[in-house]
């Protein structure tokens, strides 16, 4: 995803040799995929499969920067019931805590991540953590969060209009609540112990886990009973989150400090947007994707002001089929990584 060609122009040959584009194809459609957070761990991701079936399956793929190859490690693929909805490393730069993968379907899943090279299996599924304290079953969940600044903590979003605090340490729901009047799509973290959510109820809310009878709605979509399916909150500027309306090809960016009208709305896809991802490094860049095939990076800086017909993205990539799965790299502010059909591509930008 480079502007023009003069992106790699400080000379250096090792610099050109490098492809701004890798490119793994998968045997099956993925949809959850995520990047590795960890520094001594560059360019891994855990992909998975989008299968009609009960069993699903997970890779952790990793990319030699030697070769320019992106390989699955036989030692760390493994069976998945049902597709997962999300993956997701623990949010750990510094490796000061285990190994660990999360993954949402039907239940909260914790797999450990082993550096045993010796084993034929290095993943051990460590917690499943299942939320509804009536019932060996649980309402399906749609998505979860991990919470950067308190890694015990992740938040789940489930179809049965609840979110759920998992302490996965104690293996312990913290809070559950009835957070929506109808299904939770996405679940996002804005600081220690405030998280929001989106729902088919159309409402964008914020819940403090300091006052858990109440939640700001932030946001109702205008047109009743229109779902909101994606929820980005800048973590660099918190004031800031981004949602997606479903079947829409726009994006929804809000101010928190001024709950219910949009700071501005994203118009450039051609089709539905599926998936955003806030720049990990900048707190004026986010990047959308969608069944356009494009992924579009914009500079939200001037947002305050009116734009004349509107902003237009910086950067603009083009991919072989619907985009429906796009994560920002946290560790390496450089890489956006793509899944379209069976494909994950990793961008440089």
């Amino acid at each position: 995803m480079v502007a023009s060609s003069d992106a790699n122009q400080d000379g250096s040959d090792e610099q050109q040799k490098r492809s701004e584009i890798y490119t793994y194809e998968a045997p099956w459609h993925i949809y959850a995929m995520n990047w590795s957070v960890r520094r001594d761990k560059k360019y891994r991701l855990a992909i998975a499969s989008l299968l009609e079936q009960l069993p699903n399956r997970v890779e952790i793929v990793q990319l030699d920067d030697s070769t320019g190859e992106i390989r699955a490690d036989p030692a760390l693929s493994f069976d998945h019931p049902y597709p997962p909805t999300k993956a997701a490393f623990v949010p750990d730069k510094d490796s000061s805590r285990p190994d660990l993968l999360a993954t949402s379907s039907d239940f909260l899943r914790v797999w450990r991540l082993s550096d045993d090279s010796s084993a034929s299996s290095r993943i051990e599924l460590r917690s499943l953590l299942n939320g509804n304290k009536n019932s060996e079953f649980c309402g399906p969940l749609t998505s979860f969060d991990w919470n950067e600044a308190e890694p015990r903590r992740i938040g789940t979003s489930s179809i049965d209009t609840t979110c759920t605090i998992w302490d996965i340490e104690r293996e312990a729901v913290d809070t559950q609540l009835i957070a929506h009047e109808k299904e939770v799509y996405d679940i996002a973290w804005g600081g220690v112990g405030v998280f929001a959510s989106v729902s088919a109820d159309g409402s964008v809310r914020v819940f403090d886990l300091r006052d858990k009878e109440h939640s700001t709605i932030i946001y109702e979509s205008s047109e009743p009973d229109t779902p909101l399916v994606r929820l980005g909150w800048n973590k660099q500027d918190p004031r800031y989150m981004a949602t997606i309306i479903m079947d829409s090809a726009k994006v929804v960016v809000l101010d928190i400090r001024f709950p219910t009208l949009p700071v501005v709305e994203l118009q450039r896809h051609q089709a539905s947007v599926n998936a955003i991802a806030w720049a990990p490094h900048s707190s004026c860049h986010i990047c959308t994707a969608g069944d356009d095939s494009q992924a579009l990076i914009w500079d939200l800086s001037s947002m305050g002001q009116p734009v004349e017909g509107g902003l237009d993205p910086i950067l603009a990539y083009t991919a072989g089929a619907e985009i429906e799965q796009l994560q920002w790299s946290s560790s390496q502010p450089d890489w956006v990584a793509i899944a379209f059909s069976s494909k994950l591509q990793i961008l440089r930008v």
